[in-house]
């Protein structure tokens, strides 16, 4: 992209704008927003340099701005063109009503219904509901009746019409379905609300787009396909859970037109890790939404890898002022927890553009976890200020109040969030931590269900599953959801260190060692994305020796809340020369790191992985965990007869303030044996 000439960049703003009318059009309107902005934020042809025209900033170049940029766009196919242009009035009227939300009445301009939408003989109270009891009465009364009473209207031929007609009217019957699941489902969590209610318009859409596709193929016209009906029929497969036909059909919808970003926001949600990523890259056209998405698919993966930060440099020299690409910058660093860069690009952001709210939600969780409780409640107040009824703003106020304790006050706003979008992740997540605060595991685990329902990617909803059951002491259960988190979180220690603990729960010593040491490993070794650490039932978290086989002698900083817990597992095992080894290194750390080379880490009688250790920096001087360290081995000293180096750990120990009274009993033991062995001689 470093030759990006202006010819490239006029052509581009007006291939750009053209496709925000035709998301425009068909209502995609967040696709339509998105290229609008990312066209307003192309860097001005003006700026760029040919290098034939060295002072081409002098004068405007010729076809800039771009004057061919319809209202309304027309299609290249003649035969589609001529049925747009008689269609125009109904199309008008049915995008109006579109737009006021009158789904049904949208559909109905282009496929009249030749039936009742209702049969009068199916209204009448089922026999066993004609006499009302006590469960009936309030909002039973008023309950829907089930869609197997309701006769499905019979799929008819599709009358002749353009492909921007039959998009709009077969999208208006499926944002109908969403609308009459959100309704049948009632309040959040109620009765009603158990997240089995379906789209019941999505049998009827996928028929008349099957019937669609294949009188096109049998006409010889599938090459003439514009790509929006499929990538409707790739939505419509995925609210079926036909993941694989989704992706098909989504990824010949971008090959037929690569600016429908709805279809690439689409198949990256039906990417369930890094390997199907990989999979699916060389089936994608070369374009520019392509490396667009490669970001995108790669920030909500979790792989914060400097080829994905490269990557949005140079589409930052393009774009320079993308709030997008920015965005996706500051997330990548909110995922390596690099939360004082994020915080400053989100500010920059807000700086910029103080009325987007896009992902603000995220900025949110970045000052919750900083614990900047001002910058929170100011941000909390700018989004209360620019709309109140949007979901990003109630978790953002939801996570102020959550930072302040009330946590009955946080769910009041997250179930707002979500009454304002039942799809929303980031509300289903923080309302399950809201609601492990308050100790009602059952709200918790429902609320992480939901969440992982929506976005299977999600490792804080499997890692909160994880913790609600080890609340539980079911952790056999925690262990399955610690393990899908650690798949998709491989270098994250948190995961491993959760996953280790919960081994420990249930007397498995061997692989909560192994656990131990990933943690180890993922402070210092970069693990590649590919990686299937943890992503088997089976919990195979063993390490190669390639993790580590890149790093010579290095000056490495070993955890010691790490180290500990291994060296006392090693004990449990009858190791005790090699938990000794792994107390000493505890000590270590107390100085800061040591050169020491991850092949010299000490290993079990059962062991055939190395470990590796964290971040370089500064010693952690005495702390609880030293000192319970300094105690071990002031009493494996004794034991080996050892007198004079157990009497220097003591004396230490008495020094440090932590485990006095023990250390100084042991002395006295030590003084008088040291006494006794005197006198014999």
């Amino acid at each position: 992209m470093s030759n990006f000439t202006k010819e490239q960049a006029i052509s581009l703003r007006a291939q750009l704008l053209r496709a925000s009318v035709q998301c425009s059009e068909r209502c995609l309107y967040q696709s339509a927003k998105w290229i609008a902005e990312l066209a307003s934020s192309l860097k001005d042809p003006a700026d760029f340099n040919s290098p034939d025209d060295p002072d081409s900033d002098i004068a405007m170049p010729d076809g800039y701005p771009p004057d061919n940029i319809p209202i309304f766009s027309t299609s290249e196919d003649d035969e589609e063109s001529r049925l747009e242009a008689l269609e125009i009035g109904e199309f008008l009227l049915a995008k109006s009503f579109f737009d006021c939300r009158e789904y049904d009445r949208c559909a109905a301009v282009f496929l009249p219904l030749n039936h009742s939408p209702i049969n009068p003989s199916s209204v009448s109270p089922e026999p066993e509901s004609q006499t009302p009891t006590k469960a009936a009465k309030g909002k039973g009364k008023a309950r829907a009746q089930s869609p197997e009473a309701i006769p499905r209207p019979r799929t008819t031929s599709l009358p002749r019409m353009s492909q921007k007609s039959l998009f709009l009217a077969l999208y208006a019957k499926y944002m109908a379905g969403e609308k009459r699941k959100d309704e049948d489902s009632e309040m959040i969590m109620g009765p009603m609300d158990t997240g089995a209610t379906i789209n019941k318009e999505l049998i009827e859409i996928a028929r008349r787009l099957e019937d669609w596709f294949q009188e096109r193929t049998l006409q010889g016209k599938e090459a003439q396909n514009h790509g929006w009906l499929e990538y409707l029929y790739g939505v419509v497969l995925s609210k079926s859970n036909s993941n694989e036909d989704a992706k098909e059909y989504l990824i010949k919808s971008v090959h037929r037109n690569p600016f429908i970003w709805s279809a690439w926001i689409e198949l990256r949600d039906l990417l369930t890790n890094v390997e199907a990523f990989r999979t699916i890259i060389p089936k994608l056209p070369q374009h520019l939404f392509a490396i667009l998405f490669n970001v995108d698919a790669n920030q909500s993966l979790y792989q914060t890898s400097p080829e994905t930060h490269s990557t949005l440099t140079d589409l930052l020299k393009v774009f320079p002022t993308s709030q997008y690409l920015l965005t996706q910058r500051a997330l990548l660093h909110y995922h390596s927890k690099d939360f004082e860069e994020s915080e400053s690009i989100f500010s920059s952001i807000i700086q910029s553009s103080p009325h987007r709210l896009d992902s603000l939600d995220h900025y949110s969780n970045v000052l919750y976890v900083m614990g900047a409780r001002p910058k929170l409640a100011f941000l909390a107040q700018l989004a209360t200020a620019t709309d109140k009824f949007r979901p990003e703003t109630c978790c953002i106020v939801g996570n102020y109040y959550s930072l302040k304790s009330e946590h009955e006050k946080a769910i009041m706003y997250f179930r707002r969030a979500l009454t304002l979008d039942r799809t929303f992740l980031s509300a289903w997540t923080l309302m399950g931590h809201e609601y492990v605060e308050m100790k009602n595991t059952h709200a918790a685990i429902e609320s992480y269900r939901r969440a992982v329902d929506i976005n299977r990617k999600d490792y804080r909803a499997w890692y909160g599953l994880g913790q609600t059951y080890e609340v539980l002491e079911m952790h056999h259960y925690a262990l399955f959801y610690f393990q899908r988190a650690a798949a998709l979180r491989p270098y994250d220690k948190q995961m491993w260190q959760a996953l280790a603990a919960c081994y420990e729960s249930i007397d498995r010593p061997l692989q909560a060692i192994k656990a131990y040491k990933r943690a180890l490993i993922a402070n210092i070794a970069y693990i590649e994305p590919s990686s299937s650490f943890g992503s088997t039932a089976s919990a195979s978290v063993t390490s190669s020796a390639g993790d580590l086989g890149a790093a010579n002698t290095t000056n490495v900083f070993l955890d010691p809340e790490l180290l500990y817990p291994i060296a006392l597992l090693h004990e449990k095992q009858s190791e005790l020369e090699t938990a000794a080894s792994y107390m000493e290194l505890v000590l270590a750390q107390e100085e800061g790191p040591a050169s020491i080379h991850p092949d010299e880490l000490p290993l079990g009688n059962n062991e055939d992985d190395e470990s590796g250790g964290g971040n370089g920096g500064q010693g952690t001087g005495v702390t609880v965990t030293t000192s319970k360290a300094r105690m071990w081995l002031a009493r494996w000293a004794f034991k080996q007869g050892e007198l004079k180096r157990a009497m220097a750990f003591a004396e230490e120990l008495c020094e440090d303030g932590f485990e006095v009274e023990e250390a100084k009993a042991l002395g006295r033991d030590l003084r008088s044996r040291m006494e006794g062995r005197w006198g014999e001689l």
